[in-house]
C-alpha cells in the first residue's frame, strides 16, 4: 500500500501526520511529498521512508498512491499561498487513491461544518482507513 502525505508551507501538519502515523503502525511506508524543501524536511525527520520535493514529484507520485494526505488545500490550485499549482492539483484531485483531507481555515477557504478539532481526530480518521486497506 504506498501512503503519500502531502504538504507545503513548513511542512507542520505532514510533519504531524507522519510522527503519529509511525507510533501507530510503524511498518508503514510512508512517501512525503513536499511542495518546498521545507515542508520535505520536516516530514522527512518525523520518520517519512521517502520523500521528494516540487510539481513533478507530487504528479508522479499521486498517480500510483493508494491513499493521499494531506491539507484541504492541496487540491486548490494556488493554494498554500501559490505553492500548490494548477498541475499538483488536477493530478492530486484526478488521481484514483483515497484522500484524507485536513480541514484548514485559511487562504479564502471556509470549510462550513467543520469544527475547529485537533489533529489527532483526524490521525485516528487515517489510521481507521489504512487498517481498513489492509
Amino acid at each position: 500500500m504506498k501512503i503519500t502525505i502531502i504538504d507545503g508551507q513548513g511542512g507542520k501538519i505532514g510533519r504531524s501526520i507522519i510522527e503519529q502515523l509511525k507510533k501507530l503502525h510503524p511498518e508503514l511506508e510512508l512517501y512525503a511529498i513536499g511542495t518546498n524543501g521545507i515542508a520535505t524536511s520536516a516530514m522527512m525527520k518525523a520518520g517519512a521512508d521517502y520523500g521528494a520535493t516540487g510539481e513533478n514529484p507530487v504528479i508522479v507520485n499521486a498517480k500510483d498512491s493508494d491513499l493521499i494526505v494531506g491539507p484541504i488545500g492541496i487540491v486548490f490550485a494556488n493554494s498554500l499561498l501559490g505553492e500548490i499549482t494548477p498541475a499538483m492539483a488536477a493530478a492530486i484531485g484526478s488521481s484514483s487513491a483515497f484522500k484524507i483531507l485536513i480541514p484548514v481555515n485559511r487562504c479564502n477557504h471556509y470549510i462550513v461544518g467543520c469544527a475547529d478539532t485537533g489533529l489527532g481526530d483526524y490521525i485516528r480518521m487515517v489510521c481507521e482507513k489504512i487498517e481498513s486497506m489492509m
